[in-house]
Order: C-alpha cells, then structure tokens, then sequence
C-alpha cells in the first residue's frame, strides 16, 4: 500500500502519518528529512546556503526517485511540494492513496503560533501577520492541494478521528 499525506505545515502530516505507518504495519517516510539527510542540512539551512530554487529542484529529485523505487509507505510530503513543477502529477496513480490534510486558517494559527522558533519563516511574525502569512498560502496553494483523491478536514478532530477517516478511505 501506498499513501502519501499533504497539506500545510502544521497540518498534522508527520503525526497522522507515523500513527497510521504504526497501525497498517507500514514504514513511514517524511520528505523533507529524505532531503535533509541526502543533503546532510536543515531544510532551513538549504533554503539559506542553497536557495529556494534549488531546494524544490532537489525536492522534485527525491520526490520522482521516491516513487520510483519504493513500494508499502506513508509519504508526508512538505506543505510546498505539491505546488512546484508538476509534482501532484507524480501522485495521481491508481496505486497511490493520496490525502489532503485540510486545515483552516484559524487551525494553523494556533498550532504555528507555539511552532514560530522551530519554523525559520515565521520567526518574526504577530499573530495578525501570522494569520494573514498563512490565509495568502492556503489560497494560493488551494488548487494543488486539491490535487488528491480524498480531502480530510482536521478541523476540531483529534488524532484518532482523523486516522479512522483515512483508514475507512482505504478500503
């Protein structure tokens, strides 16, 4: 089985994806620490020494080699991926599960606001800047988020009642 979990950071892709890697016996992966560990450098770091250019170049690398070579896995993808190049195509095969992790932007807020030290980008930001950061990248990243074959609001949902949704998608 293959699943692949997007959404923006601070959706839930790493926690949802560990539980259900854990409850379906399968190996978990997360892209951007595929990428850290072929690079040996943060994502942070790569975006500062390299670039953002050449992050999502490496990022469609690893993503396209990923899928090629690897069978029975939860994919966390990063918030960007699907929105460079063509990469949600990579994902659109019968064999691939793929979800949508939907958050709204209130959800992300709160969640981003005790995330802004572990999160280079958001550093600097209030809370009313933080909201807006957030609204203006859902909306432009909507299209490609949607790119998938099940959306998963996570909205007022714990862990639990988000993995039994996916779990119930994939049969």
């Amino acid at each position: 089985m293959k699943i692949i979990l997007i959404g923006y950071m601070a959706s839930g892709k790493t926690t949802i994806g560990r539980i259900i890697s854990e409850l379906l016996e399968l190996p978990f992966y997360d892209l951007d620490f595929i990428i850290e560990q072929e690079i040996k450098a943060s994502i942070s770091e790569i975006f500062e020494q390299k670039g953002e250019l050449f992050f999502r170049k490496k990022e469609r690398e690893v993503l396209e080699s990923f899928l090629k070579k690897t069978d029975n896995y939860v994919l966390a993808l990063g918030g960007g991926t699907p929105c460079y190049y063509d990469n949600f195509d990579l994902y659109q095969i019968e064999d691939i599960k793929s979800f949508y992790l939907k958050a709204s932007v209130s959800t992300i807020s709160e969640r981003l606001k005790f995330q802004k030290n572990t999160r280079p980008i958001l550093t600097n930001l209030n809370d009313e800047a933080l909201n807006e950061f957030v609204a203006k990248h859902l909306f432009e990243r909507n299209y490609f988020y949607n790119q998938v074959q099940t959306v998963i609001s996570v909205d007022n949902k714990n862990e639990q009642e988000i993995v039994s949704e996916i779990l119930s998608k994939l049969t």
